[in-house]
C-alpha cells in the first residue's frame, strides 16, 4: 500500500537538478567509493522513493545523504529526506524528525557534523534551508523538553553503521579524558569571544564529532552526563559559530543538537539557554516574532531550578525581541525583571561555567542594544541606549573584542539616532579599529545598520570619511552564481 509522495525527498531532488536516471547512476557510483559495490539501484526505484514514499534499505538513505550534501552544499541528513532511522518515513511532526527518538541523539549529532566537516573539507558554501519557524519547534518540543528522558539501555545505535561514526573499535573515556574535553571547551569558548567564530568552527564540529562517536556506546551514569554536558556545549559553540559567520540554518541545528545533548544529560537550564540562542538568531535575522516563541520554549524547558542569572539573560532576549517590534513598555517591564534578578543573585551557588561570561558587562551590553534597536521606533530610547553601552565598556574585561566592536556599534548608532553626530563619529571609529581583526560576520551586519544611519549626514565632510571608511572594511557582496549553477533551497524545513 502506498503512503504517499515523498515531498521533503522530491523538493530537495528538484533542487539538484538531476534526472531519476542520473540520481541512480549517481547512487551507485557513490556506494560504490564508500565501499558498498554490491550497491545496484535504477530509476524505477527511484521513482517509488520519490512518489510512492517508499523507503530504500541501509546504506542507500545515508548514500543518499552525502550526495545530496554535495551536491547542494549544506548539511542534509537522514530526516531532511524524509526517511527514518528504523524503517518507514516517520509521520509529519510540525517539524519533521522532532523530538529524536531516544538513543538517536548521539547518532544524529555524528551524522550531522560528518556531513558538515565534509562541506569545510570539500570548500562548498554549505548555506541551506529556510530556518523552522519559532511556533513550529515550540509545539514540537515543549512537551518533550519538560519530561525527563528515558533511561538508555544501547551500547551503539543497531541504525549506526561504522563509517558513520567512523570509529571501529572506540577508546576506553574517564574522568581524565572528559576532564581534557571539558578544558578544550573553555579554549574554543574564549577564542569565540575574542576573534569571532569563523577560524575555529570547524575544530569545534571536529571536536564535536568525536565526542558523538564517543556518546555511540554506553558509560558509567557520572561520565555520561558529563559527555553530554561537553556535548551541549560543542554543539552550542558549533552553533554560535555557525551564526557568526552566516550559516543560519546549520546554527539553528547545532542548538537543537545542544538543546537534545542537555536533556539527554539531565541539564535542563542548559537546554533553556541553547534554545535563547535560537531565538537571538532570529531577532538578528529580523524575526522577532518567532523569537519570542522560541524564549517561551526556552524558559519553559528550563525547569524550576534556572539560578537568578540565568533567567536574568533569557529575560534581556526576550527584551531584544520585544525592542525589535517597538513594544517599548513591554521591552522595559522585561529589562527591569532581568535587573532584578541579576541583582539578587548572591553568588552562593556558583553559575554553571556557560553562564560565567554573562556578567555585569553583558547585562548592560544587551540592555543597550535593545534601548538601541527600540530607538528605531522612538527616538527617546537612544539617551539610554547611550548609558548602558558607556557602562558595557567600562565593565568589559580583556578577551571580549567582539562584545567590545558590538558596544561601539550600539553606542555610535544610538549617537547618531540622538542627532550627534560629532560623538557618533568618535565611537564608530573605535569599532573599526579592531573589527578588521574579527571574523564575525554579525559585526559586519551590525556595522551596515549603523552605515545606514550615517545617511542623513552625508553631507558632513567628517561623516562622508566616515562611511568611506565603513565602505572599504565591509566586504564586498558575494558574486553571482554562474547560469546553470544549482541554486539554494529557500522553502526547505531543518
Amino acid at each position: 500500500m502506498s503512503k504517499g509522495p515523498n515531498t521533503r525527498l522530491a523538493e530537495l531532488f528538484e533542487l539538484t537538478g538531476w534526472s531519476k536516471g542520473e540520481l541512480a547512476r549517481t547512487v551507485n557510483r557513490h556506494a560504490a567509493a564508500m565501499g558498498h559495490l554490491q550497491l545496484a539501484t535504477d530509476t524505477s526505484r527511484v521513482r517509488r522513493w520519490i512518489d510512492l514514499g517508499e523507503t530504500p534499505r541501509d546504506p542507500v538513505p545515508r548514500v543518499l545523504a552525502s550526495l545530496f550534501t554535495e551536491r547542494l552544499g549544506r548539511v542534509v541528513t537522514i530526516e531532511d529526506l524524509g526517511f527514518g532511522r528504523s524503517g518507514p518515513t516517520a509521520r509529519r511532526q510540525p517539524v519533521d524528525g522532532l523530538p529524536w527518538a531516544p538513543d538517536q541523539t548521539a547518532a544524529v549529532l555524528t551524522e550531522f557534523t560528518g556531513m558538515d566537516l565534509m562541506l569545510n573539507r570539500r570548500g562548498l558554501v554549505g548555506a541551506g534551508a529556510a530556518l523552522a519557524a519559532g511556533s513550529a519547534l515550540h509545539t514540537s518540543l515543549n512537551d518533550w523538553l519538560r519530561t525527563a528522558p528515558a533511561p538508555r539501555t544501547a551500547v551503539r545505535p543497531a541504525t549506526a553503521s561504522p563509517a558513520v561514526f567512523d570509529h571501529d573499535e572506540l577508546p576506553p573515556v574517564g574522568s581524565q579524558e572528559i576532564e581534557a574535553l571539558e578544558k578544550s571547551v573553555e579554549v574554543f569558548r574564549a577564542w569565540d569571544a575574542s576573534r569571532g567564530g569563523g577560524l575555529q568552527r570547524k575544530a569545534v564540529v571536529g571536536q564535536l564529532n568525536e565526542v558523538g562517536g564517543m556518546l555511540a556506546v554506553q558509560h558509567p551514569p557520572h561520565l555520561q552526563r558529563r559527555l553530554w554536558g561537553v556535548a551541549a556545549n560543542l554543539a552550542v559553540l558549533a552553533g554560535w559559530m555557525s551564526h557568526d559567520v552566516g550559516l543560519e540554518p546549520t546554527a539553528q541545528k547545532y542548538f537543537v543538537l545542544a538543546a537534545h545533548a542537555a536533556r539527554e544529560g539531565g541539564d535542563r537550564p542548559r537546554a533553556g539557554e541553547a534554545l535563547s540562542r535560537a531565538a537571538r538568531q532570529m531577532v538578528h535575522l529580523g524575526r522577532p516574532g518567532d523569537a519570542l516563541d522560541l524564549m517561551r520554549l526556552a524558559r519553559s524547558g528550563a525547569g524550576e531550578g534556572v539560578l537568578p542569572r540565568t533567567q536574568a539573560m533569557l529575560h534581556t532576549v526576550e527584551a531584544w525581541a520585544q525592542a525589535s517590534m517597538g513594544q517599548g513598555q513591554a521591552m522595559r517591564r522585561t529589562l527591569g525583571e532581568a535587573e532584578e534578578l541579576f541583582a539578587s543573585d548572591r553568588g552562593d551557588v556558583p553559575p554553571p561555567h556557560w553562564m560565567q561570561s554573562f556578567d555585569e558587562a553583558d547585562l548592560h551590553g544587551m540592555q543597550a542594544l535593545a534601548f538601541r534597536t527600540l530607538a528605531e521606533h522612538d527616538p527617546s530610547a537612544a539617551t539610554t541606549a547611550e548609558h548602558h553601552a558607556k557602562r558595557a565598556l567600562e565593565l568589559r574585561g580583556k578577551g571580549y573584542q567582539r562584545s567590545q566592536i558590538f558596544d561601539y556599534i550600539s553606542l555610535a548608532s544610538a549617537c547618531f539616532i540622538a542627532d550627534d553626530p560629532e560623538q557618533a563619529d568618535r565611537y564608530a571609529r573605535l569599532a573599526l579599529v579592531s573589527i578588521r581583526e574579527n571574523s564575525s560576520h554579525r559585526t559586519w551586519d551590525r556595522l551596515r545598520e549603523m552605515y545606514r544611519l550615517t545617511a542623513q549626514y552625508a553631507g558632513f565632510p567628517k561623516i562622508e570619511s566616515l562611511r568611506e571608511e565603513i565602505e572599504h572594511v565591509l566586504p564586498k557582496a558575494p558574486a553571482k552564481p554562474p547560469a546553470g549553477a544549482v541554486k539554494s533551497p529557500g522553502s526547505l524545513k531543518v
